[in-house]
């Protein structure tokens, strides 16, 4: 059954999931002459009002965020933040305060999600994406294209896994953790609840919650933003 689709945010990662859902919707209706998209897709939701009105990527910007609420039926998907604001995703969803049966799951057709493996409410795996054994990934995360989380990683909920992250057997990170692109994650390690783990760092040991660490090997450099600090008060899950 076709499903209304809401994008809250209009930049670079919201046009990125159109294009999936875009995928989806098409290899939805190669299956069978009988299947539906997916999705229909509404358009953009976002509070730049410069931007109400204008098209991108073949979409329409609707309105402001508060523009959800007119589509009461409507699915939505938060695709917003970036490494200089990654808490910007849990206050949006924060702010709506919608049910968890209105978000969107969103994975690509070449995404590979194996044996075992859930993906929360909200989440979105983009293309080449892989899951392989028994991950479980929670809600409102981001996992970018190429990918890798390997048997047994718990991937807290609104946390950003950028692309060609790798991450080893049963590693773990709280919410709201941001891994910039071709960071290597050792097997077991820990990271904690609002990090940011710089591009192509390489951490082998745990990261303590809030910092901001790089290199090869990786260490800290500073505190995290304190944006992320919405983090810090979130539910940990126990391992």
């Amino acid at each position: 059954m076709t499903a209304d689709l809401l994008i809250a945010g209009a930049g670079g990662f919201a046009r990125e999931t159109v294009s999936a859902v875009r995928a989806i919707n098409e290899a939805a209706n190669h299956a069978t002459d009988e299947v539906r998209p997916a999705f229909r897709l509404l358009g953009f939701l976002d509070d730049d009002p410069a931007l109400h009105g204008t098209g991108r990527a073949g979409l329409t910007v609707l309105g402001g965020l508060s523009t959800v609420y007119d589509h009461p039926d409507a699915m939505v998907v938060v695709c917003v933040g970036n490494p200089r604001d990654y808490a910007a995703r849990a206050r949006v969803v924060n702010r709506l305060a919608l049910p968890d049966h209105r978000y969107a799951t969103i994975v690509h057709p070449s995404a590979s999600v194996g044996t075992g493996c859930a993906v929360g409410p909200g989440s979105v795996l983009l293309a080449g994406a892989v899951l392989t054994a028994e991950v479980t990934v929670g809600a409102h995360v981001s996992v970018m294209p190429q990918a890798v989380l390997t048997h047994d990683d718990v991937v807290e909920d609104y946390a950003t896994i950028a692309s060609g992250v790798r991450l080893g057997g049963a590693a773990w990170l709280e919410p709201g953790v941001y891994l910039g692109a071709g960071a290597l994650i050792r097997e077991g390690v820990r990271i904690g609840a609002g990090s940011l783990i710089g591009m192509g760092a390489v951490v082998l040991r745990d990261v303590p919650p809030g910092e901001v660490w790089a290199g090869n090997p990786a260490r800290r450099l500073r505190p995290a933003d304190e944006k992320a600090s919405v983090f810090a008060g979130m539910t940990v899950r126990s391992s």
